[in-house]
């Protein structure tokens, strides 16, 4: 049996009803979050929580960027970056997990998006690529082989993060229940999912 770990994706308080960037119906994944995690805990396996952690000059942030509006896309660096409300600042509350999930049970902590210049959809690289976050590494000295991810948002980082688990070699297994949309678009949630199945992380 390959040795499994579990990643809770950004379930912070911005991201549930009344923070910053609430994803709608967020706080219905949490209990099924902490449900999976009891359950990876309780057979000795890693739990790892992963958490969007702003400096407040982000160049995601919309209110950095005069006569742009939240929603919009620009080009940042070569990449196509969505302009976000400012969310989940270093230190805030808004970064901090969410109260319901135990800390005992989260063995580590994968902090992303730490640089102003480009965000990081993704719990294993920001999203040009250019810088490891050390995701990858922790879960091969633990010999893992196998990720179970969940978390916020499905249409994007927990998609990101499942199709960068896919890329690195890691069979991926996606907890559909304890994921929802942004919905940007109407549909993103399930195009998500489709792109997941497509690069073969399996969801269940």
């Amino acid at each position: 049996m390959p040795r499994r770990a579990l990643l809770l994706v950004d379930l912070q308080n911005d991201f549930l009803p009344g923070g910053a960037l609430a994803v709608p119906g967020g706080d219905a994944v949490v209990a099924p979050a902490v449900e999976l995690a009891r359950q990876f805990a309780a057979a000795g396996e890693l739990v790892i929580a992963s958490q969007d952690w702003h400096p407040p000059d982000h160049s995601s942030f919309a209110v950095n960027h005069p006569g742009h509006k939240v929603g919009e896309v620009i080009d940042l660096h070569g990449n196509s970056q969505v302009l976000w409300p400012a969310h989940c600042v270093q230190n805030s509350f808004g970064a901090q997990l969410a109260a319901a999930i135990p800390r005992q049970l989260v063995q580590h902590v994968i902090q992303k998006g730490t640089d102003r210049e480009i965000d990081s959809y993704s719990a294993f690289f920001d999203n040009g690529q250019l810088r490891a976050t050390g995701l990858a590494g922790l879960l091969r000295e633990h010999g893992v082989e196998e990720l179970h991810l969940l978390g916020l948002a499905t249409d994007y980082c927990v998609k990101f993060s499942a199709l960068a688990a896919r890329q690195l070699g890691f069979r991926t297994v996606l907890h559909q229940q304890a994921c929802r949309g942004v919905n940007l678009q109407p549909g993103d949630s399930e195009r998500a999912l489709e792109e997941m199945r497509q690069a073969g992380v399996a969801i269940v």
